[in-house]
């Protein structure tokens, strides 16, 4: 089965190298990797021509934000199985052989999810989080928690929406999500740790910057999933489901009680935001 990767990297000379050799660093026989940079200024571009022989495909033109990237480099991709890995985030040694292997013998799942380990800037482990399974009743009500760079797709689950929304500027993948689910793809869950999601002071995630645009689009995936605007009962109904989580996923429920949440956290030693 052929794997395609989709990175969008723009300004991260910091962390692209390190995502670049993750991916390529797998072994996979059959990976596509394909590096979509809209106009880095900070020295990124000089460092993906460095592994250009390695990659499948480099789009070096402007575009209109990360969705848009992605959009941009899933077009040229031909895998059978799709992933996207911010500029970062790494993968895990073996991650793809682990997804090849799960969606071979389970050809009822179309979209699969894993763990991963938040690490900091210095690749220093600041918690583990553990994926949940995908609803999109959980998704409305902003229980369901499926980690970006430990999720793989078919191909025809992602052909089968609009691709990604270049409208939405805080949670693309999430809005894909939903798009797939209300076409149709299954979901699931592998217990294996794939990536390591990376906080620092500039990510969107680590600083909770983009709040207010979050909670825009929650209010929206909330009347597009569950057909009516938000009433005061729905936040009883959220926590019920809160609740339930926190006894399927305990490890993750344990993980944030031992080591701190993800969404806006500050990490002691740097004192910069991170989740």
């Amino acid at each position: 089965m052929r794997i395609s990767i989709v990175t969008v990297s723009f300004n991260q000379a910091a962390f692209v190298e390190r995502t670049i050799q993750s991916v390529l660093a797998q072994g996979y026989d059959d990976l596509e990797y394909i590096i979509v940079d809209p106009g880095s200024t900070d020295g990124s571009r000089e460092v993906i021509k460095r592994y250009s022989s390695n990659l499948a495909t480099t789009i070096l033109e402007p575009d209109k934000g990360a969705a848009d990237g992605l959009n941009k480099g899933f077009v040229l991709a031909t895998g059978d199985i799709f992933g996207f890995l911010n500029s970062d985030d790494t993968l895990l040694p073996g991650a793809l052989e682990k997804v090849a292997a799960h969606l071979k013998s389970h050809p009822n799942i179309d979209v699969v999810s894993g763990n991963a380990h938040v690490i900091d800037e210095h690749d220093r482990v600041l918690r583990k989080t553990f994926t949940d399974r995908f609803s999109l009743r959980d998704a409305a009500y902003r229980i369901s928690s499926v980690i970006q760079p430990s999720t793989f797709f078919r191909r025809e689950a992602f052909q089968g929406t609009r691709g990604f929304n270049p409208i939405n500027r805080c949670c693309w993948d999430g809005e894909l999500w939903v798009d797939m689910a209300e076409q149709g793809a299954r979901f699931g869950c592998i217990n294996e740790f794939l990536s390591c999601y990376r906080l620092h002071g500039q990510s969107i995630t680590g600083t909770g910057k983009l709040a207010g645009l979050y909670a825009e689009y929650s209010e929206r995936v909330f009347r597009r999933v569950i057909g009516r605007p938000k009433r005061p009962g729905d936040e009883l109904i959220r926590q019920a489901l809160r609740a339930r989580r926190l006894l399927v996923n305990w490890r993750d429920a344990a993980e944030r009680l031992m080591r701190g949440p993800i969404f806006g956290r500050c990490t002691v030693s740097e004192k910069l935001p991170v989740q």
